[in-house]
């Protein structure tokens, strides 16, 4: 195990230092054809030479949202789009935009590995939540989540425990460091089992068990309390979560694990 996770870090090391790059969404300083900013969208979510060997499926192309929809709706939902190779959150305005909803992945996932890059606007708040089950009324009514926060400039910063990279509201990120605002973070979310792993920038910065003794007294001592599945989904999907503020997101991929 300890041989994984070492190699699990060097990669998400090498791939950090590919994504913390400044956001390019809307108009291009210089004149590229449609054509070659088609084919640097695609480029910018290819799977690496590693991960290719190692099973991952890439779930995003750049350029579509075909693996996605949203919650409790068989299409995407308002405000959630694909351009210029990253998916885009951007809150909608008008009583005409459509229904509003976190993003989710098609399929459900057990044991995996989710990789994914994220940046936000100055106060910016979002997150990634796993085992979600449509059966409740919202994604965090069951999934636990992979918070996604501008530290800085979001009052959720100011406790570790709901900071970026946390369980938010639970588990306090131990260590990592932000990029700037405006530019990608990469990191990933490893589920094995009951065993739950968060990595941010190259680090591991959360590490927590499912349903053990810790994990129970931290959730009826939280708002959770009152979510009587929070948590206990032992597969579900992925959910990308529209916090009402502007997110970009890109490399999105998946590894599944051995039941």
């Amino acid at each position: 195990m300890k041989t994984v996770l070492t190699v699990v870090a060097a990669m998400l090391l090498v791939i950090g230092a590919v994504a913390c790059v400044e956001i390019r969404v809307g108009a291009s300083d210089d004149a590229e054809t449609e054509e070659a900013a088609a084919a640097t969208a695609v480029a910018l979510n290819q799977l690496s030479a590693e991960e290719m060997e190692a099973g991952f499926q890439s779930l995003f192309d750049g350029e579509s949202l075909d693996r996605w929809r949203g919650f409790k709706l068989d299409q995407v939902p308002a405000g959630w789009s694909a351009a210029d190779g990253v998916v885009h959150f951007l809150p909608p305005t008008g009583d005409d935009a459509g229904p509003r909803a976190d993003l989710l992945t098609r399929e459900q996932y057990r044991n995996f590995e989710f990789r994914f890059d994220w940046a936000v606007t100055p106060g910016g708040n979002s997150g990634v939540m796993f085992h979600v089950s449509e059966d409740a009324p919202a994604s965090y009514s069951t999934g636990p989540e992979f918070q996604i926060l501008d530290d800085d400039g979001h009052r959720d910063g100011q406790r570790l425990e709901t900071s970026a990279a946390s369980n938010y509201a639970l588990h306090a990120r131990q260590g990592g460091e932000l990029v700037p605002v405006g530019e990608f973070n990469t990191s990933a979310l490893r589920v094995e089992g009951n065993r739950v792993t968060h990595w941010l920038n190259g680090e591991k910065v959360v590490e927590y068990v499912l349903w053990d003794d810790d994990w129970n007294a931290l959730v009826q001592a939280s708002k959770f309390a009152s979510m009587p599945g929070y948590g206990m989904m032992e597969t579900g999907h992925i959910a990308l979560q529209d916090h009402g503020n502007e997110i970009w997101f890109r490399n999105l991929r998946v590894l599944v694990l051995p039941d």
